[in-house]
């Protein structure tokens, strides 16, 4: 894998940053996009910390010319294109469905499933052409489970599996080693859940059969694993790692 670039979307902390920095460690080039200088700043840092070989780069999802000119700066610098793609940047901004207003589920659907049809639309042309890619796209368990209060997010996130089962089926060809997953985590212990309260962990908790939130490792392996060249019989699956609060 050394001689091949993993972009990966949404990569300046939490789940998107463990992700980057394990297919770092099994021998891809890393490129982490962030939405803000100080996510930029902060890949770097982390990167540079834990010695490996990565770059950060400014990324708007939702603005097509901005998606393009990301790809093209990639060709420019590195001589080729991403041959791993992870779909990890989101939102969320949560209401009950009769209080939600159309702002709030627009801007979720947007960035959770709309701009991933934009970056796999400017990814998928050069993995054709090399004959090899992998996408790998980040669900959440509620895609499969519902979750209220967030009918936005639980739509975008069901979306997103359903356009991995697509796009799956249409490059599944045997002429082309180009796979499509999903990989969909449960409860995961990031900075956002150090600020519950004890009352709202124990609820968490009471949900998972193993009684403990996941960790940001555990689902960046998954990730690492159907990035992996031996991994080419693995397509259109939602892979989920939520310590069996949900089993399909």
């Amino acid at each position: 894998m050394q001689d091949k670039i993993a972009l990966v979307t949404g990569a300046s902390r939490g789940i998107g940053l463990g992700i980057a920095k394990k297919l770092a460690s099994s021998g891809y080039f890393v490129i982490g996009t962030a939405t803000s200088d100080v996510g930029v700043d902060s890949f770097q840092a982390a990167f540079s910390a834990s010695g490996l070989s990565g770059y950060s780069m400014l990324l708007n999802v939702n603005d097509p010319e901005n998606i393009s000119n990301l790809f093209n700066k990639i060709k420019e610098k590195y001589d080729q294109h991403p041959a791993v793609l992870v779909n990890n940047a989101a939102v969320t901004d949560d209401d009950l469905f009769l209080r939600m207003r159309k702002d709030k589920w627009d801007k979720v659907i947007d960035t959770n499933l709309t701009a991933q049809y934009q970056v796999i639309k400017a990814a998928i042309r050069p993995m054709l052409k090399a004959k090899w890619g992998r996408i790998i796209n980040i669900s959440s368990v509620v895609a499969l489970s519902g979750n209220a209060g967030q009918a936005n997010y639980v739509a975008a996130k069901a979306g997103l599996i359903g356009l991995t089962k697509s796009l799956a089926l249409e490059y599944a060809s045997n002429t082309r080693d180009i796979t499509v997953n999903a990989v969909a985590p449960g409860f995961i212990a990031t900075d956002m859940t150090k600020d519950l309260s004890e009352v709202q962990s124990e609820r968490i908790l009471s949900k998972i059969p193993m009684k403990r939130m996941g960790s940001i490792e555990e689902v960046a392996a998954v990730v690492a694993f159907l990035a992996n060249s031996e991994t080419s019989y693995i397509t259109g699956q939602t892979f989920h790692v939520n310590g069996g609060m949900l089993m399909v």
